[in-house]
């Protein structure tokens, strides 16, 4: 039962990403209108969905429970990193591969897909859950991450500078919209209802605008270019069955053997969260760290279009941890 009711709801997903895949391909979209949805989504619409939504189905006790489920996500991205590392030196992945391939396999596309897939499958009551996620992602890509990609580039030469440490990046408008909730609901400062029902309307076209997007991206890089070579099958394993076992291995540990308990939606919500597509930003980054881009952006459409197949096969298994 659990089995097709994830299979109904990824439904929806494929429908919506179809739509703008068919869209773009129809020419109703030019080459701008992908990054300016995009800004959209993470700059403006994300950081108003997140600023309501701590502050509907957060309360100060609750906080504070949220706050130590922070450790799951957070080893399991120490323990990530260190697999990556050992596959990286045994199948002596070639340098501009090396830090695409360690966050591919740790760092999810929570804004894009993680967000609208987790409203979807467990509503909008799930969102602070997702937060619990998102906040250790966002500090893994862009604290340690990027400098992986950085430090990665096959053109410099030894000894030269070091990727800096990027503060606009470690704090986008979507944490820091959480951060300003958090302020709102410790001090308790009341937000005016047409304030409130403002940025309710804003951040409800988060899901919709993210799933056509990801339609957008998906053309662009086309399709046909899809291959499966050996780096980037291993990403995947990496990142659909490595990274979503390592965390229900933590979840497992600390309740037989430390007694912590974490409610049922907060666990199914921070595995599916582990096994969700590689970051959307991947090429990007290669391409600033003359990395192979055609690689980044081939495990980006692949583990966006097979994550499909994943998720139910991952709602099913999350059900008896």
């Amino acid at each position: 039962m659990v089995f097709f009711q994830s299979i109904q709801s990824v439904i929806s997903i494929i429908l919506m990403i179809a739509l703008g895949y068919i869209l773009k391909r129809q020419g109703w979209f030019d080459e701008n209108f992908g990054k300016n949805i995009s800004g959209l989504i993470t700059k403006v619409a994300l950081p108003a969905s997140i600023f309501v939504s701590v502050l509907k189905y957060l309360t100060k006790d609750s906080l504070i429970s949220l706050s130590g489920s922070l450790l799951f996500p957070l080893l399991g991205v120490v323990i990530g990193y260190l697999i990556a590392y050992l596959l990286v030196k045994i199948m002596k992945i070639r340098p501009g591969r090396r830090g695409i391939f360690m966050n591919a396999v740790v760092n999810a596309n929570t804004i894009f897909i993680g967000l609208p897939l987790n409203i979807a499958l467990f509503g909008e009551k799930a969102l602070p859950y997702f937060l619990v996620y998102y906040v250790t992602n966002t500090v893994s890509t862009w604290a340690f991450g990027v400098f992986l990609i950085s430090n990665d580039d096959p053109t410099k030469e030894k000894g030269s500078s070091k990727a800096k440490l990027n503060w606009k990046k470690l704090l986008p408008p979507p944490l820091l919209g959480f951060i300003v909730a958090l302020i709102f609901l410790i001090f308790s400062i009341p937000v005016p209802s047409f304030i409130n029902a403002t940025l309710g309307y804003i951040g409800g076209i988060v899901t919709p605008l993210s799933l056509l997007y990801i339609g957008i991206v998906l053309y662009d890089a086309g399709l046909k270019s899809i291959r499966f070579d050996r780096d980037t099958v291993v990403a995947l394993i990496g990142r659909f069955v490595l990274s979503p076992i390592i965390l229900i291995g933590l979840i497992s540990l600390g309740s037989s053997m430390f007694g912590i308990h974490l409610v049922s939606l907060l666990k199914q919500t921070l595995v599916v969260q582990s096994a969700t597509p590689m970051l959307a930003v991947l090429p990007i980054l290669a391409a600033d760290a003359h990395g192979d881009v055609k690689y980044a952006t081939n495990l980006v459409t692949t583990s966006t279009i097979l994550f499909v197949v994943v998720v139910p096969i991952l709602m099913t298994i999350v059900q008896y941890i």
